[in-house]
This record gives structure tokens, sequence and C-alpha cells, in this order.
């Protein structure tokens, strides 16, 4: 499949409306990427994740991490790949943040689980009280491995029921499992809400699978999924949704107000879209050591926007968290 370039991208932006600007709110969680490589390819990944991506973080850049949630007082450190499970240091670093009082959330292909070495993860993540934040793009077989390769909605399942067995998502626990759900194409998801009870009574009725909450999120037209776009001559009429369904009142809830993302190199990101395009922070520190350093006020400071970021704010809206409405 060829490759769109950043600036067949950038031609894109510049042919739609401005996105509203924005400033940084309150600065809660540390999103970092861990690296590009994963035991899957989905059709949807934004970073073009898969087996054969070698990009990590250095342990130069992992020992900064902790630093940076204790001098910023952070209270969540949210954990991306790729598979971040894969990262030699994942284990260590979520077992450090935790000791510092942090929330963290593993960012799981759930399949991941079953990869060799990793048995023993699930019961890693439930004893350090790790949020699990889980891909389950449907509850339907083949849709799920039409979108992320064959085999990989059974796999899920059994991921699913050993976080289960280990209390994660059951009513009432501490441990808590979100799913998440990509639309399958050119299209904006679902009301959360009820697509959420359709997949309550479909996992627990077919697989005995229980779950916290479900979180819908807009497929962004950027690298894989851009490229699968372009091919099927549907790009331009996706980006004219993303916009003609932009709604005001989701700017004050968008992640980026709240999150600071950070590349497997150390570079730091408004949002983990706006790391994938290359478009850097709007202003202050550029690196994980110069925002260890920093000495101004992180909040209020402008923040980088484009016309990917009508995605967000399109329908009822689409963070890390799910809706925002």
């Amino acid at each position: 499949m060829t490759s769109i370039s950043p600036a067949t991208e950038q031609q894109h932006r510049q042919n739609t409306n401005r996105f509203p600007a924005l400033n940084r709110g309150d600065l809660e969680t540390l999103q970092v990427n861990l690296g590009y490589c994963c035991n899957q390819s989905c059709s949807h990944c934004h970073v073009n994740a898969g087996p054969w991506r070698t990009e990590m973080m250095e342990e130069e850049q992992i020992n900064l991490i902790p630093k940076v949630l204790q001098k910023l007082n952070l209270n969540c450190l949210d954990l991306t790949g790729g598979a971040p499970e894969l990262h030699p240091q994942f284990r260590s670093l979520v077992h450090e943040a935790r000791g510092l009082g942090v929330q963290v959330i593993d960012r799981c292909n759930l399949t991941i689980l079953q990869e060799p070495g990793q048995e023993d993860l699930a019961a890693f993540l439930a004893n350090e009280g790790v949020k699990v934040v889980a891909s389950l793009p449907c509850f339907e077989e083949e849709r799920v491995d039409n979108q992320r390769g064959l085999g990989v909605f059974q796999r899920s399942i059994s991921g699913l029921q050993s976080l289960n067995a280990l209390g994660y998502g059951l009513p009432n626990s501490k441990l808590e499992l979100d799913l998440v759900f990509n639309p399958s194409g050119a299209k904006l998801p679902p009301e959360q809400g009820e697509l959420e009870l359709l997949y309550r009574e479909k996992l627990l009725q077919n697989h005995g699978i229980h779950f916290s909450r479900l979180l819908t999120i807009t497929n962004m037209p950027i690298q894989r999924f851009a490229q699968t776009l372009k091919a099927r001559g549907e790009l331009e009429t996706y980006y004219s949704l993303l916009h003609q369904s932009h709604r005001d009142t989701n700017l004050n809830s968008v992640m980026c107000r709240s999150l600071i993302s950070v590349s497997w190199t150390g570079t730091l990101f408004d949002c983990d879209f706006n790391q994938q395009l290359g478009i850097p922070v709007g202003s202050g520190a550029k690196t994980l050591i110069e925002l260890l350093h920093q000495t101004e006020p992180i909040n209020n400071q402008p923040i980088a926007v484009d016309t990917h970021c009508f995605g967000c704010t399109a329908g009822g809206g689409s963070s890390c968290s799910g809706a925002l409405n």
C-alpha cells in the first residue's frame, strides 16, 4: 500500500476550515508511547505499529518518567504503543509509577496476554492495580478478525476471560477494565451509552464476560487508516464528515487540554495524533528532559491544532477516555 506523505496530509489540512484555537488546562496525564513494536498490525492503527517495527524508548528516557510524574504532581501515567507491554522496562516502570501513587493505564490489545513470555502479564497488571483499556472493536468475530487479523477475536475473548478471572471488570471490583470500540470504516462511532448496553448483553450472553466501561473512539485519518481511506477514494469524504460534524461543546473536554504526549524518542507533543503527524507542541518544553526542568507554568499554554483535530470534536466527541458527551 502506498504511503501518504506529510505534504499530502498537509494539503488536506489546508483545504478545510481552521480548527478553533485551544489552550491547555490543568495537566493531569503523561501519555507515553513506549515504541511501535506490536504483535498485531490492525487496519485502523494510527501509529502504523506491527511486529516488524523496532523503535523502542531508551532506558535514559524511561528513567525520566517517574521524575516528571513527581515534579509535575501528575496523577496518571498512560502507556501506549505498539504493544507497550513488549518494552523490556514496561513492568519496572509500572511498578515505580504505582509506588508513587500514580494511576497507570495499560493500552492493551488483549492478544499480548497470550504471547510467549507474557503468560503472567495479566496477574502482574492485577497485582499492581493497573487500569486496563483494551481494544475490542466489535463483539462479532468476523468484524474483529477483518479489522485486526485472523483469530484475533477468539484470542481477545480468552484475554478478557483471564482478566475477569483476576477480578478485572467485575461488579464492585477496583480493577478497571474498559473496552475500546473503533468504527470499521469512514464513519463516526454510534452513541456510546447505547452501544455499551449492547456490548454488555452480547459479551455476557455469549462469553460470560464483564467489563467496566465501553469507550467509543473516532478513527483518525492519519498513517495506516489514512492510507486505507485514500486507496478506497474515501479520504476527502471522511475529512468533510469530521468537519461537518464538529461541535463546539466538545472543545472544553478534548484530551489535549489535560495531557502531554511523549514519543518513544522522548519528544513532547500535545496529543498522540499530533505525535504521528510530527506536529510539535504549541509552546513550552519540547522534550522530557526539558519538561523536567521547565519553570514556567504549563497550564494555559497554546495547543498545536490542525484539521485532524475535528476527529476529536465530531459528533459525540472522542478522546482517550471515550466519548465527550
